[in-house]
């Protein structure tokens, strides 16, 4: 008896541990084949590999049941990490610095959720063993996270998520409503079932505990009403542009003056809808003299090029229509001004009729850098103008549509989540 007892330990035991290591090859299949930037879904990525060797090194060696893992976890992760509504995530399980820097507290994301600073933290526990009480209970976590969001200065999020991937019994979620001004949200129960099936064996994956995930949002910031833009004046009068180019003109026809869908613009991106580069100016260029070019462009002679050689591989007109289709447009006034004196300089006559043309089509805003932007310290990467600039695209949680890839970079180094949408650069040419 003893013999069969430990072979069928060995079998259930053995069967536990492939199914875990099914269960993180699929998420991992499933993050590298999204669609979301990779940047955040990398430091997952790391989990899932070190949960992997975890597994196969418990695999070789003498097993103790139940299996310990942490796959239902890293699956709630990528749940959220998939969700539409989450977006631009800076931080994946990782501490964040508390009021106090030697106590930081553990999250397992700070994004964007519905164009706001969100945090989330999540738990796969068994909700049997989810205690309110005591040093490890769920209230002194909860008042722990909740104190640090409170005092996070320019990361401070709108509102803290608790997420309970396998449930909450009923006495701990009053607690959790009564003490902390909780309300429970219906984020993840539109969604039973994410991975489809997979090849090489892999078994299609159920979220664990799906059917019984319950979210909590704990505010933190009151908003100030202002949702996508609602309260700007509607713009009454409309131009066509579709006269000036095909190109352009389609590009333009898709701002939707009367959205309360809004997107901001800084001066690159400006910039790369009037461009000749984008606007059909590629051959003339590729044409030219290069001693020519050289004498035009001097020093920007090698960066013009490269715009030239990305838009005749990849146009990026289509790109932009897609990122602004259906939304307002907004700038703020700096960008105006800033946008205004470069085509006065550097611009020919069918970029300044184009430039023309596109602020019409666009509603100025003054310059109202978010309270968290503005707190940020002023670096050489993180310059003030580009806080004014990309603070009032987060005052009206709003994207900003950017080609400064180096600011929102260094932005994200502070663990700060900011709505982006990044597009190549293109020069004005003196078209």
């Amino acid at each position: 008896m003893p013999l069969k007892a430990n072979l069928h330990r060995a079998a259930t035991g053995g069967h536990q541990i492939r199914e875990a290591e099914s269960r993180c090859l699929a998420v991992r299949h499933r993050l590298l084949q999204s669609d979301i930037p990779p940047s955040s879904y990398i430091s997952l990525l790391r989990l899932l590999d070190a949960e992997l060797r975890s597994l196969s090194r418990l695999a070789s060696s003498a097993l103790s049941l139940p299996l310990s893992s942490n796959v239902g976890y890293l699956e709630s992760i990528a749940r959220l990490l998939l969700h539409p509504s989450v977006r631009c995530v800076s931080r994946v399980s990782r501490p964040v610095p508390a009021a106090c820097k030697d106590h930081p507290v553990h999250v397992d994301l700070v994004c964007t959720l519905h164009r706001r600073p969100a945090w989330f933290v999540v738990s796969d526990r068994n909700p049997v063993y989810l205690s309110w009480l005591g040093p490890k209970g769920l209230r002194a976590r909860v008042e722990r996270v909740i104190a640090a969001a409170r005092s996070a200065g320019p990361l401070k999020p709108t509102s803290v998520l608790f997420v309970f991937s396998r449930g909450i019994r009923d006495h701990v979620s009053d607690n959790l409503v009564d003490e902390f001004g909780a309300v429970e949200v219906g984020l993840l129960n539109d969604e039973e079932d994410v991975f489809e099936e997979l090849d090489d064996g892999w078994i299609g994956v159920r979220w664990s505990g799906s059917s019984n995930s319950r979210v909590f949002e704990v505010k933190i910031a009151l908003d100030d009403g202002r949702d996508a833009c609602r309260s700007l004046e509607v713009v009454d009068e409309r131009e066509e542009v579709g006269v000036l180019d095909d190109g352009f003109g389609s590009l333009v026809s898709r701002i939707d003056v009367d959205s309360a869908d809004v997107v901001n613009f800084d001066t690159t991106a400006l910039i790369a809808m009037v461009s000749g580069i984008s606007n059909g100016g590629c051959e003339r260029l590729m044409k030219a003299p290069e001693a020519e070019m050289r004498a035009r462009f001097k020093g920007n002679y090698e960066f013009v090029m490269a715009q030239v050689t990305s838009e005749l591989e990849h146009p990026i007109l289509a790109e932009l229509s897609i990122a602004i289709a259906g939304k307002k447009g907004i700038i703020c006034e700096s960008v105006l001004s800033e946008f205004q004196e470069l085509v006065s300089m550097c611009a020919g006559p069918n970029e300044s009729l184009r430039a023309d043309q596109l602020i019409k089509h666009l509603q100025v805003v003054p310059d109202s850098p978010s309270e968290r932007l503005v707190n940020l310290p002023t670096t050489r990467k993180i310059a003030l103008k580009n806080k004014i600039v990309f603070g009032t695209g987060d005052h009206w949680h709003a994207p900003t549509l950017t080609a400064n890839t180096g600011f929102v970079r260094a932005v994200s180094q502070t663990s700060m989540s900011l709505l982006t949408i990044e597009h190549r650069p293109r020069a004005l040419t003196g078209d």
